[in-house]
């Protein structure tokens, strides 16, 4: 035993400082475990309730359940990080108070540079707060399409500084969690498609009423599509009455994911069935041609 004591006199500090990191690491990599299983059960068990074989086919089921897959990923994201912050601070206090530096002194002395640095990190400390009140209050989650402000697109990333955003084009924005001041969310709960269509003065309303209400109803003939619609369409009305043209609404709720998509699909339909209905839209040479009478 007197050589294991040697070595231990020799290299004590040495060793328990490398066991503290050890352990800390490996107590990381364990919760790290715990938090992604926790992730995982809770979207495996969606998916396998909806019958889904991935993520993205969770847009043909109830949009709350889609949203608890994303956000449990995104609490999982910020846990994780919290996580490590946390035990990178313990592992620096249990060295410190190994190497015999006073904690309290230092804690003290931290005290002091904590409030001259803090004019300088109110930023920082605002995204921090901003951030956890982003992810506490569900305000968005990764995959939701967003309008920050200063940025627009799908968000791919929240962190407790900031949030990544990627736009239509593909450029990726870091918007700072503190400096996000409002929030448009269009992926919570529905989203409604709204097609104004200027019709020329003398049409038959309600001819054009039946003809969009049948080219709007085709779209759940199409199965690709029918899984993003919400209810039926409906027809609004007259919006407006403005020289040569009568702006007629039509409306359809669908799956936020899904817009687009069957945005670009109800105009197709309704451009053939007006077509074939013989029915005009208002053009601009029409209403040219009726101010100079």
């Amino acid at each position: 035993m007197s050589w294991i004591e040697q070595i231990y006199g020799e290299w004590g500090l040495a060793i328990r400082i490398a066991l503290i990191i050890v352990g800390l690491v490996l107590l990381r990599w364990l919760l790290l475990v715990m938090i992604r299983r926790i992730v995982t059960t809770v979207t495996q068990g969606v998916k396998k309730r909806e019958g889904a074989a991935d993520t993205k086919a969770l847009d043909a089921s109830p949009l709350a359940r889609a949203r608890i897959v994303q956000r449990a990923r995104t609490i999982g994201l910020v846990l994780s990080n919290l996580l490590t912050a946390g035990l990178t601070i313990s592992a620096l206090i249990a060295i410190l108070s190994e190497l015999g530096i006073a904690i309290g002194a230092l804690a003290a002395g931290a005290g002091i540079l904590g409030a001259a640095l803090g004019f300088g990190a109110q930023s920082l400390v605002r995204d921090f707060i901003a951030g956890l009140f982003i992810v506490v209050e569900d305000q968005f989650g990764v995959g939701d399409f967003v309008d920050l402000g200063t940025a627009t697109g799908i968000v791919e990333s929240i962190r407790l500084r900031v949030t990544q955003v990627r736009d239509a084009e593909g450029t990726v924005w870091y918007v700072r969690n503190g400096e996000i001041l409002r929030v448009g969310n269009q992926s919570q709960g529905w989203s409604r498609i709204i097609l104004d269509l200027p019709l020329a003065y003398n049409s038959d309303l309600d001819k054009a009423k039946k003809v969009l209400e049948a080219a709007a109803l085709k779209l759940a003939e199409t199965p690709a599509l029918k899984s993003g619609l919400i209810g039926k369409p409906e027809i609004w009305g007259i919006q407006a009455l403005a020289g040569e043209e009568v702006v007629f609404r039509l409306v359809q709720q669908v799956r936020p994911s899904k817009k687009d998509a069957l945005t670009r699909a109800l105009r197709a339909e309704v451009k053939a069935a007006l077509d074939k209905a013989g029915i005009k839209l208002s053009t601009p040479d029409q209403k040219k041609t009726a101010k100079t009478k």
